[in-house]
């Protein structure tokens, strides 16, 4: 059995449909329907079905996603044993990074890779934990930066190593003139009927917001989906909606906006993840540069 349909079936089982798996891919769905209808005609088995206006997998395909599941991990393991041949930390290694930390965290922490490792050749690719995570697990990715909220923490499967890098507080952002932006804390079970910026409609990210606000008996109204803070405390500012704001997302501020801390308190905690078999140099120095920049961030930032 080919090794790239095998790719094709695992990541229609964890993305859930052909379209979403072309994406993780990169390639057509053109690409991945006729990967799939090969690898059916090499195993003599249908492994999807309709279901409603896309497909599922069958049981033969569940049967044999499950077995692709290994391979790959075996196939990355196998390769991250021969990297980890090399003593110099040299080469391709690729990042990921959800978006603020890409904007607060990865510039600096490249800028020091190129200085100690000039022969590392890093590229960044963007995206929300339930994209990188995947990408990781199946070897697309050598490190991810990663975000876990405490009332919705991220699962980290078992084949996935990880650091903590830092742990913020997430305030709440509300226009100046609001009632209660000149409390030094409010109650999250007292934000009931505000209209809330939040980021990409359905991602982890909008339902770490809701899943906060609805453990309150609070049912949020997303008035707006933007994925970037900037962008969220641009309308907080213009008095259209408040916005949840970990410290890490909330530089700059700008005139108009209050941010309160929230009782109790919620937060955010930021991690490096790696695949348990990538030990190799390449990956151990970003890990350890990831860290390091992480550690004098959180030094510099302002406690309020």
């Amino acid at each position: 059995m080919n090794v790239e349909r095998l790719r094709a079936l695992h990541s229609v089982s964890v993305h859930g449909s052909v379209a979403a798996a072309a994406e993780a891919l990169h390639v057509t769905p053109s690409g991945v329907s006729q990967q799939l209808t090969k690898l059916e005609r090499e195993t003599g088995h249908r492994l999807l079905e309709p279901h409603g206006r896309g497909v599922r997998l069958t049981r033969a395909g569940h049967v044999l996603a499950e077995h692709a599941a290994r391979i790959l991990a075996q196939l990355s393991a196998a390769k991250a044993a021969l990297d980890g041949l090399r003593e110099d930390v040299v080469g391709p290694v690729r990042l990921g990074s959800f978006a603020t930390a890409g904007r607060s965290l990865l510039p600096a922490a490249l800028a020091v890779l190129h200085e100690r490792h000039p022969g590392l050749s890093p590229t960044l690719r963007e995206g929300e934990v339930d994209v990188l995570l995947p990408a990781v697990v199946q070897g697309d990715l050598d490190v991810a930066v990663i975000e876990s909220w405490d009332t919705l923490p991220t699962p980290l499967p078992a084949s996935v190593s990880h650091l903590p890098l830092s742990s913020d507080a997430v305030d709440v952002a509300l226009p100046a003139g609001h009632p209660l932006a000149r409390r030094r804390s409010v109650d999250l079970a007292g934000l009931g009927g505000m209209r809330w910026a939040a980021w990409t409609a359905g991602g982890t990210c909008e339902r770490q917001l809701v899943q906060t606000l609805r453990g309150h008996d609070v049912d949020p109204v997303i008035a707006c989906n933007t994925a970037d803070y900037p962008t969220q405390l641009a309308f907080v500012a213009a008095g259209l909606t408040a916005a949840l704001i970990p410290r890490l997302g909330r530089d700059p501020v700008p005139d108009g906006v209050r941010l309160v801390a929230t009782r109790p308190v919620i937060r955010q905690t930021v991690h490096a993840v790696w695949h348990d078999g990538a030990s190799r140099p390449a990956v151990e120095a970003c890990v350890e540069v990831l860290r390091s920049v992480a550690e004098r961030l959180s030094d510099e930032a302002p406690t309020s």
